[in-house]
């Protein structure tokens, strides 16, 4: 087949050109980003989504969702690659990569795209700088129903190599938008929509709020929280207090438990 080859020198243009997409510039500028994992690529397959490019370790064990994914691929005109493990470990910046890897196209991040109506819970995120956080809000969203995560102003890259592979394959089943916060709130403001800020100022306890449908959790940055003009324009603004000695939660446990407080008091209310 023309689309399948083979490639065994670290010096290969393909090489460099894949190895690239883990820096931010080169993800922007080709529109792409790589995904790890059978796994993830099986999810990311069930959801649509083909990668362009499918690399295989040489040396990896048969599998029927492998050869399911490996047809798919070249029935959609992708480029099946075999190489060495050397090869996959430079590609991915891992000492121990797993046997596929795929290269995916960017997926539509225009907050225009949503549809509020299609969810009860949002996930919207404010200068969330780490990427595991991100991909664990991912995964949050995949778990509750949420209809997407909604990244605001500088948040770390969704697509960067850390954020995909955390997101154990939520990158393909969430909407994903990435906008700036007069934007989102004009966007907002247009329909229905309730925003729940995270805040220790002036907020009511968690399971106190009176949680509506579709539910907007803003969350803030890791180590600032939220601005105090974010906070002022939400509708409530709510709380979890701490028994100990930390004075706040991580970001992404923190929208962990108010997801499935809010999908909790949204089915008592019907």
């Amino acid at each position: 087949m023309t689309n399948h080859r083979l490639i065994t020198g670290l010096s290969n243009p393909t090489v460099k050109k894949l190895r690239a997409l883990r820096i931010k510039k080169h993800r922007k500028a080709s529109r792409k980003f790589l995904a790890e994992g059978l796994r993830i690529l099986a999810d990311a397959q069930a959801f649509g989504h083909s990668p362009e490019i499918l690399l295989m370790s040489k040396d990896r064990d048969p599998h029927p969702i492998l050869e399911n994914l490996i047809k798919s691929v070249t029935s959609n005109g992708g480029e099946v690659l075999e190489t060495s493990c050397a090869i996959l470990s430079k590609i991915t910046g891992k000492s121990n990569p797993q046997a596929v890897v795929g290269v995916y196209a960017e997926l539509d991040t225009s907050i225009d795209k949503l549809r509020r109506s299609t969810a009860d819970i949002w996930l919207v995120a404010h200068t969330m700088r780490d990427p595991g956080n991100l991909g664990t809000l991912l995964r949050t969203g995949d778990a509750v129903g949420a209809g997407g995560l909604i990244l605001i102003d500088d948040c770390t890259d969704p697509f960067s190599f850390e954020a995909v592979r955390a997101s154990m394959g939520a990158i393909f089943t969430q909407k994903i938008a990435l906008t700036r916060w007069q934007e989102f709130y004009d966007w907002l403001r247009g329909g229905p929509g309730q925003l729940v800020g995270a805040s220790l100022k002036n907020a009511v306890h968690y399971r106190d709020a009176k949680y509506e449908s579709p539910c907007f959790i803003l969350l803030g940055n890791e180590s600032q929280g939220l601005p105090e003009k974010l906070e002022s324009l939400s509708d409530i603004r709510v709380t979890m207090p701490m028994h100990g000695h930390a004075d706040s939660l991580n970001a992404a446990v923190a929208g962990s438990i108010l997801a499935y407080e809010v999908l909790a008091g949204l089915k008592k209310t019907r």
